[in-house]
This record gives structure tokens, sequence and C-alpha cells, in this order.
């Protein structure tokens, strides 16, 4: 990598900001953008899948307003999202969430100051914006599951919860793979969220991920070679992630076949 000095300044330093970079800052932002993405993987599969089988059941009204509700938060800017969460997990008492617990009984909290508040006010930002995204590629893949499946189910005696295990589930694994894959790349790259809630710096890195480091070094403290070792550094961990995750899920034995 290189050190520059100034315009057309650089001088080579080899492996020098890579050894730079292992500290406690890089660590820390690794363990807030891993924590992010296992959460919002938890969250956004099975919650989408469930919404998806609720709307393309034959059963359920109004299923186009359900479709738009749910994916209209995908339209809005991830800043004006950022903000409004930002508002409402303010530390204030009149504040939309402390308004509500204190109404319930409990004391206020401090949200965007300790770490557990600040993990779940970025995972609400993720899951207020793309439930209905995955919602949608979900129910793309139920419709395109045969009826004749279910129909020889029914035949069979299988009740709701046992065709949803053996026939929804395998089915629908290829749109599985595919969002668990971008849900990776999207949680490992996060950065507007966590800037819109928190600016450019979190109290005690709470908010602090791999994305806003890069930013952080590149940008704020113009140390780009630090930075692009960085996301070189990031790339290396996502593509490490995202093999791990298609061998586990079968991906590559699927296609020696």
């Amino acid at each position: 990598t290189q050190r520059i000095l100034g315009p057309g300044d650089v001088t080579y330093i080899g492996f020098q900001n890579y050894k730079n970079m292992i500290n406690s800052h890089f660590f820390n932002a690794l363990w807030v953008t891993t924590r992010y993405t296992v959460y919002t993987i938890l969250i956004l599969i099975p919650l989408p899948i469930l919404l998806a089988v609720l709307v393309n059941s034959r059963i359920t009204p109004g299923k186009n307003f359900f479709k738009a509700s749910f994916f209209m938060p995908a339209l809005t800017s991830v800043i004006v999202a950022g903000l409004f969460f930002r508002l409402a997990f303010g530390e204030q008492d009149t504040t939309l969430v402390n308004m509500i617990i204190m109404k319930l009984g409990f004391d206020k909290v401090t949200w965007l100051q300790n770490r557990h508040g600040a993990m779940l006010a970025m995972v609400l930002v993720c899951t207020w914006r793309w439930l209905g995204v995955n919602m949608v590629y979900f129910l793309s893949g139920l419709q395109g599951i045969p009826n004749e499946q279910y129909e020889s189910a029914d035949i069979d005696g299988a009740n709701a919860w046992q065709k949803f295990i053996k026939i929804t589930v395998p089915s629908l694994k290829p749109v599985i793979i595919y969002v668990v894959t971008i849900s990776v790349y999207g949680g490992y790259s996060m950065f507007a969220e966590s800037y819109a809630l928190f600016g450019p710096r979190s109290p005690g890195d709470i908010g602090l991920t791999l994305v806003n480091l890069i930013y952080q070094q590149g940008f704020n403290e113009n140390n780009l070679g630090m930075g692009c070792a960085i996301g070189i550094t990031l790339l290396c961990i996502v593509m490490v992630v995202n093999i791990i995750q298609l061998s586990l899920t079968g991906f590559f034995k699927k296609e020696r076949d």
C-alpha cells in the first residue's frame, strides 16, 4: 500500500497500513458490523417468508394493499428513515419510543448512547426498509410453486405446518440463498443507516461499522492508504463469509452435480 503525503506525492510502504489497521477500532467495527449482519439476517429471512405466505394465501383480503404498504419503505430515502429513527430513539422524555415505554411504567432509555440500544435502532431501520423487499422476493418464489404439490399433500393428510416445512421451505431454497447472499453484502457494506443515526462519530464507537471506519480514515483523516487497506480487507471478509454460506447451503455441490 501507499502513504499519501500530498497531491501526487506518495510513498510505498508495503504492508504497513495493514499492520497499523489491526487495532481496537478495527476489531470494534468488525464486531459491530458482524452483529448487525447476523441480526438482520435472523429477522429478514423468516419474517418475510411468513408475511409472503400470508399475503399469498387465498383467504387474505387486500393483498395489493399489503404488498404496497410493506414495499413503500424501500422507496424512502435512507437518510430520511435514519433521521426519523434518530428522533424517535432520542434520549429526551418527549421522544416517541421513550414516551411509549414511560406510559408502560418503565424508565426512559438513552437508546443511542449504549451499545444495545444503538444496535436495536440500526437493526430496526434495516428491518423497516427491507422487510417488504424481501417479502416480494419470497412471494415471487411462492407463486412459482405448483399447486399440485399442495393438493397431493392434502390428499396425504398433511397439515399446514407440514406443508410449509416439507414443500414451501425446500421450494424457496434458491430464493433463500439469494436473499441471504445479498443480506451478507448489505450488512457488511452498511454505512448510511449508521451515519444518519449517529453522524460522523457515535459515542464510544457504538455505531461504528467497517464502512464508517473507511470513511473516517479516508475522508475525515485524509488517510486514503489506510482506508483502502480496510476496504480490501472488508472485501476479503465478505468473500470468505459468502463462500462459507454458499458451501453450507449446498450451492457448490449443486453446481458440480
